[in-house]
Parts: C-alpha cells; structure tokens; sequence
C-alpha cells in the first residue's frame, strides 16, 4: 500500500461497558491511556474518538489523551451547533499548537440530542448549509487574521485566532474529515472537506462514489486541494480463514440473542449512508471477497454494521483493492479494542505497508 496511506483506530467514548461486544471497555483515563499507548507501540497513527451527547466529551478526552502521548493523533469528532466556529478554533488552535500538530478533527451532521445542550436545527437544507458554513468559517479563522463574516448561520468581527496555527510542510490546519451520503453531505464534502470518509461498502459503490464527489468538486468550483478520500471499517483479523470466520458468525450469534444491544450507534433516525449498509445484506451475507454483511440484519450501527474477515492476509488485500480505487485514509476496529490494537498492528499493518 502506498506509503502515503494513513491507518488509524477507534476509540470508544462511551460509558457502557459492553460496546460491541467488548466488556473491558472502561472510560477512566487509565484505561483510555492504554489504547493510546498501545497505538503508539504498535504501529498506528491516532484514532477516532466518537462524540455524542450521552458521551464522555470527545474534545476533553482527546486533550487527555495527547497529554499523555507523543505521537498519537486523535480524530477528534466534533458537532457544528455544540461548539460555535470561532470557540472550536480557538480550542482546536490551542490543542494543535500544544501537541506540535497532532490534531485531526471528524466534522459530524448526523442528528442528535440537540434540545439536550440548547441546540436546534432545521431540515436538511438548514443542517448542511449551517456545516458548510462553519467548516469555511473555522478554517479562515486558522488561515487569516482579523476575520468578519456575516453569514446566515454564523457572525464574527475582526476575529483573530490565538494561538496561530504553525504551517507544517503543506499542512496549514488540522485536517477536517467529513462522512455523509445524501446529495446534500456530498456537496459540502466536494467543497469544503479534505477527507471524505465512507462506511464499509462494497468496492464497486465507494469507487462510483469517489468519481462523483471528484465530479461534484470540479462542478463546484473546489478552492481546496483535492478531496482525500477514507474508510471507517470494522476488521476481523485471526491467525487463520476458519477461525476468522468461526469468530465473526459466534459474534453475529450474539447479537442475535440480544438483538444488536450495544452495537447500534443510531437507533432512532437512519441517515441515507447507513441505510445503504443496513440495506446490503439483502443482497448476500458476503459480498466482494469477504465483507460480511449479516450484522446489518441485527443493527450493526456505523463501522459495525460490515466487517471485512478473514486472515491478516486475506484483510489485508481488500484493503489494498480500496487503495488501489483512491482510498488513502483507514479507520480501523474491532473488539475487544485493546487486545486487537496489538494483534491488528502487529499483524496487519506491515502487510499494509509492504
């Protein structure tokens, strides 16, 4: 795989202790640390920290955790509406500056508990516009000095970001990963994201989907560099192919049994991305070499709804054929977390990396 690839993990931020299976999961900062750690040692460049209200705050634990790390990069996800743009610039400044750079941030539109921290939001036309208009804005305040907007959503006067954000090589600015599948998340994923990330689809639709936002950009008028494009997958690495998938279909059984109960991150409202994973299981329990579709029937919930399984070999050449269609950022899972950081990173990534 290209050396220009990037492999990240997850790390779970959440209180329950049962999150997908994995029983160990804890949120003391004891336990947080040691999947930073473990990150670290074990070939990995940072992790996706998830947010949600319910949550542990994603920032503050992303905080914690680079304190107590020298190379870990979190993907610090975050929400328009929960932070307002110059607050978040500033906050993200302030954490990049301190870290020497090591910050990466995963802007989220999906609904939420908004009524919760005093938020409120429109119908898709207003929620899209309103993140289009803070990624713009955020990355002014990074990039200029003495800022004024007056937009629809957003106001600001003579706004100048402190700490000033050091150029790093051609990196300006935390780089700003963007999900979402409707035409509204597209178009604002064409102009405004450097990273699009994807759910565990197969081949064929994340390559159709690439073409499109690469059309969409050009149509749009991108002023950015060109759209990056990631992955955000669920891997069942084992030893051998049997046991790989003996694995996967006992960790199926018990979500059966208890009806998807800890992996469903989106119970009440289903955006048009992960409906189209919920849906692929209609087509086949295996589709392309080995993405296992089943855990969609059960609820699965994002990274969790397709997992590629198989060998460290076999996990390994999918990845590659999503490589080879224009995928250059990876983020990566399975439980139990910690003990799969190590086997993952030890296994998988050399193989990655050729």
């Amino acid at each position: 795989m290209s050396i220009h690839s990037e492999f990240l993990w997850y790390i779970p931020n959440t209180v329950q202790s049962d999150h997908r299976g994995d029983t160990a999961v804890s949120n003391n900062l004891e336990a947080l640390t040691s999947h930073a750690t473990a990150l670290e040692r074990h070939g990995w460049k940072g992790a996706l920290i998830g947010t949600g209200w319910g949550r542990p705050d994603t920032f503050t634990v992303a905080a914690a955790l680079a304190a107590r790390t020298t190379t870990f990069e979190p993907l610090i996800a975050i929400r328009p509406g929960y932070w307002r743009p110059a607050h978040f610039a500033s906050a993200a400044a302030t954490l990049d500056d301190l870290t020497g750079g090591r910050v990466r941030i995963n802007i989220v539109s999906g609904q939420d508990n908004l009524a919760a921290y005093g938020d409120s939001e429109g119908d898709q036309a207003h929620r899209y516009g309103r993140t289009r208009e803070f990624m713009r804005l955020a990355r002014r305040l990074w990039t200029e000095e003495n800022v004024t907007h007056a937009g629809e959503h957003f106001q600001v006067a003579g706004s100048t970001v402190s700490p000033r954000l050091q150029a790093r090589g051609d990196r300006r600015h935390p780089k700003l990963y963007f999900g979402g599948a409707s035409e509204a998340a597209e178009r604002v994923s064409a102009t405004e994201a450097d990273i699009q990330l994807f759910w565990g689809e197969p081949r064929e639709g994340v390559a159709e989907r690439i073409e499109r936002l690469k059309a969409l950009s050009r149509n749009l008028d991108r002023d950015l560099p060109p759209l990056e494009f990631g992955l955000r997958i669920t891997t069942l690495v084992r030893d051998t192919t049997e046991e790989a998938w003996a694995d996967a279909e006992a960790k199926v059984a018990e979500m059966a049994k208890a009806r998807g109960e800890g992996w469903r991150d989106h119970r009440t409202w289903v955006a048009v991305g992960q409906r189209r994973l919920l849906e692929l299981h209609e087509r086949g329990d295996v589709l392309d070499d080995n993405l296992y579709t089943a855990p969609g029937k059960y609820g699965g919930g994002g990274a969790g709804t397709t997992w590629l399984v198989g060998s460290a070999a076999e996990v390994a050449a999918s990845l590659l054929k999503y490589q080879a269609i224009g995928v250059t950022h990876f983020v990566l899972s399975d439980t139990p977390y910690l003990a799969e950081i190590k086997r993952q990173g030890d296994q998988l990534l050399p193989l990655l990396r050729g």
